[in-house]
């Protein structure tokens, strides 16, 4: 299905399927008439995007040159946050003087085949760098620096608002001293109140990591004043399609700036700030799930609606990941699948994500 993904052999979908069975505790069959699916969104690249051979030592060296910072934007065909990042936040005037003024923009198609030349020589595809550099999401964003190194990755999409202190902070001739993470929140002003969005499902505080080893469990790193943390939690959360998946997995919620202990995984006790900061979580809401190990297996960070937010919850619920690394293969045959089934799938929408007869549907 090419708004997800390409399924490069006939075992990788069977595997596919297989992950998604069952998907509802309805007696749904199979319908003889296949669902719709809406959401999808083609973009045209802007002409200011680089003309690059994909020699990304050269491309850093080069953008060097000029004082600029070489930008991989990952994308793919149909996405609507890529649709969104591009005639949402490119077409705004700021936006775009920024990204000429101190940026080179390579695009990178996450299903593609052109040859790479990634930094330190080794060769790759457009899909098999994807899959090394781990890009769950669609549009990702690596930011270079003149060492070669990634200076920051958004994964996902990032409003204008945030996206503009992305470009202000990652830029050469940036003079923060802060981190993203911290620049980020010095623009949200003083909160009204200290509160953030609470969950019935969400266990008291999390004061010792270690407790949780044995099962697998989410934290939730959020902050006050937060307008996508009130998304997720008022506008995606309260969807029954994404919350019955949220509910499944032990979730605790902590606000990323807190100075309170936490005993980690390995026995150290920080404070919450540098938790955070140790995980690098660098955006509110980000939500990281672990294994019964105590080891990161995904995050979700960016803006996401709620077919994504209930793709990656199930991913996590029924450990795909073990068997299926690549989350949008597994997407994608979630999406196909539901259609097969006779529901409707839109990947841009809160309320009717997945439906029939245009009526909501719920699904375990």
């Amino acid at each position: 299905m090419k708004h997800f993904s390409v399924f490069h052999s006939s075992a990788h979908f069977i595997l596919a399927l297989a992950l998604l069975m069952p998907l509802s505790t309805t007696s749904v069959f199979a319908s003889s008439e296949l669902g719709k699916f809406l959401g999808a969104m083609e973009s045209e690249h802007p002409s200011w995007f680089k003309d690059s051979f994909l020699d990304f030592e050269d491309d850093i060296a080069e953008a060097a040159t000029q004082e600029k910072r070489l930008v991989l934007y990952f994308w793919q065909a149909g996405c609507p946050y890529c649709n969104a990042l591009i005639e949402h936040n490119f077409s705004q005037r700021d936006i775009v003087e920024t990204m000429n003024t101190h940026y080179d923009v390579v695009a990178i198609n996450i299903w593609g085949d052109r040859e790479i030349i990634q930094v330190g020589g080794r060769t790759f595809t457009e899909k098999t760098l994807a899959a090394a550099l781990n890009v769950n999401f669609t549009p990702t964003l690596l930011f270079f620096n003149e060492s070669r190194d990634i200076a920051l990755r958004l994964n996902g999409y990032y409003p204008p608002k945030e996206l503009r202190a992305a470009l202000d902070w990652a830029k050469k001739t940036s003079n923060s001293e802060k981190t993203f993470p911290e620049y980020l929140a010095s623009l949200q002003g003083s909160p009204d109140n200290n509160q953030m969005n609470r969950q019935e499902f969400f266990e008291s505080d999390l004061l010792n990591i270690s407790n949780q080893v044995g099962e697998p469990f989410a934290i939730y790193f959020e902050q006050s004043n937060c307008r996508q943390c009130d998304i997720l939690h008022q506008k995606v959360l309260t969807q029954s399609l994404a919350r019955n998946q949220a509910r499944q997995v032990k979730s605790f919620q902590l606000d990323m700036w807190s100075n309170t202990p936490v005993t980690t995984v390995d026995g150290h006790q920080i404070t919450v700030r540098k938790f955070a900061q140790d995980l690098n979580v660098q955006f509110a809401p980000t939500i990281i799930f672990f294994d019964s190990s105590g080891k990161e297996v995904m995050r979700m960070d960016g803006a996401f609606k709620t077919f994504h937010t209930y793709g990656i919850f199930r991913y996590v619920n029924e450990m795909a990941y073990t068997e299926e690394p690549n989350f949008q293969r597994y997407l994608g045959a979630l999406a196909e699948r539901l259609r097969e089934e006779g529901f409707d799938v839109d990947i841009w929408s809160y309320d009717l994500a997945v439906s029939q007869n245009n009526k909501a549907v719920t699904l375990d």
